[in-house]
C-alpha cells in the first residue's frame, strides 16, 4: 500500500490485460482463496508511455486505486515507497513475494540485486536492461519470482527494520535459469511519476 489513506496499489502493467475493470477486485493477505480482504477497484492508471505489447518492458508500472482502504493485520502490511534519490546497492538481500500460476498461499524468495551493468552482459540480457529497470536473483540461478508473480513486491529492509518497495515483478527468461535473474521495474526511476498521480 502507499498512501496514508490505504488506497493505492503499484502493480506492473503487465499484470493487466483488460481496459474495463468492472467487477475486478484485488485480494489482500497470505491466503489467495480465500483472502484476508477483497477491495473492488476505483481506477487503474498506467503509465502513458508503456507499449501494450509482450516485445516491450519499458514503463511497465500502473498505479491501482481501490474502491475503499485497506485495513492492516498480521497478514496484511505496508511498505515504504523510496525517495527518488534512494539508492538500493548492488548485493542488497530483497524478497519478492507472489501466488504464482495456482498457489493459494503467498509463497516468498530471497534474491540479491545485481547491478544494470552486469545483468547487460551479453550472456545474461545483452543490453535489454535499461535505467528503469533492475534485476534481483542469482546468476547461478536457483531462486526468482516466476509466472503469475508479475507485478508483485521486490521489497528490502534497512537497519531499522522499515520496508521499502524496490522494484516490480516485471519480466525475465523463464524461471531461476543460470544467467537468466528476475526483471523489475525500479520504483526509485518512477517515484516522481507515482507522486504526480497520487499525491504520495
Amino acid at each position: 500500500m502507499l498512501s496514508r489513506t490505504n488506497l493505492y496499489y503499484l502493480p506492473s502493467q503487465m499484470s493487466f490485460r483488460v481496459k474495463d475493470i468492472k467487477g475486478w477486485t484485488s485480494s489482500f493477505g497470505a491466503r489467495l482463496r480465500p483472502p484476508t480482504m477483497r477491495r473492488n477497484l476505483r481506477q487503474i492508471v498506467v503509465h502513458e508511455y508503456y507499449a501494450n505489447n509482450v516485445m516491450s518492458h519499458e514503463y511497465d508500472i500502473a498505479v491501482v486505486q481501490l474502491s475503499s482502504p485497506v485495513e492492516f493485520t498480521t497478514a496484511v502490511r505496508r511498505v515504504c515507497l523510496p525517495e527518488a534519490t534512494q539508492y538500493f546497492p548492488e548485493n542488497t538481500t530483497c524478497y519478492v513475494t507472489g501466488y504464482g500460476p495456482s498457489v493459494s498461499e503467498l509463497r516468498q524468495t530471497e534474491v540479491k540485486i545485481i547491478g544494470n551493468e552486469i545483468c547487460n552482459r551479453r550472456e545474461v540480457y545483452n543490453g535489454a536492461i535499461s535505467s528503469g529497470m533492475l534485476c534481483a536473483g542469482y546468476l547461478e540461478g536457483g531462486s526468482d519470482a516466476c509466472q503469475g508473480d508479475s507485478g508483485g513486491p521486490l521489497v528490502t529492509s534497512d537497519s531499522r527494520g522499515i520496508w521499502y518497495l524496490v522494484g516490480i515483478v516485471s519480466w525475465g527468461d523463464e524461471c531461476a535459469k543460470p544467467n537468466k535473474p528476475g526483471v523489475y521495474t525500479r520504483v526509485t526511476y518512477y517515484r516522481d511519476w507515482i507522486a504526480a498521480r497520487t499525491g504520495v
